[in-house]
């Protein structure tokens, strides 16, 4: 019989961890976790995003992501032209080959959980 594995706990990951520069002078971004190790043909992997004013980014997505806005605003579009601005609370879902821009007068900061490997970003 197979043993039945353990949460994860990561505690504070909204005010204490800092994710990398990953783009541009202003685009954060790290994994926090991922459940490669544990489900390598259906990984999942979430982390913190945090976008600071400046250049916008713009990223083709590889792989199906979901995001919630945790602090700040976020002006956001996609190819279709479908734009919105995001503010605490809200969520999106980015669908598989979507190409997404990034932009902020101020800042945010968001969590996603991405259906890839581990730094596969």
């Amino acid at each position: 019989m197979a043993e039945t594995p353990a949460f994860s706990y990561f505690a504070k990951v909204q005010s204490e961890f800092k994710p990398p520069l990953i783009a541009n002078e202003n685009a954060f971004l790290g994994d926090v976790t991922s459940n490669e190790k544990i489900d390598p043909e259906k990984p999942l992997s979430c982390g913190i995003y945090r976008l600071e004013k400046g250049t916008p980014l713009v990223y083709t997505y590889t792989y199906h992501e979901m995001k919630i806005i945790l602090e700040g605003e976020f002006d956001i579009s996609d190819a279709t032209g479908k734009s919105v601005h995001a503010v605490a609370g809200d969520v999106l879902y980015f669908p598989k080959g979507s190409v997404i821009t990034f932009k902020t007068d101020s800042y945010g900061l968001a969590f996603y959980t991405g259906q890839r490997k581990e730094g596969a970003a």
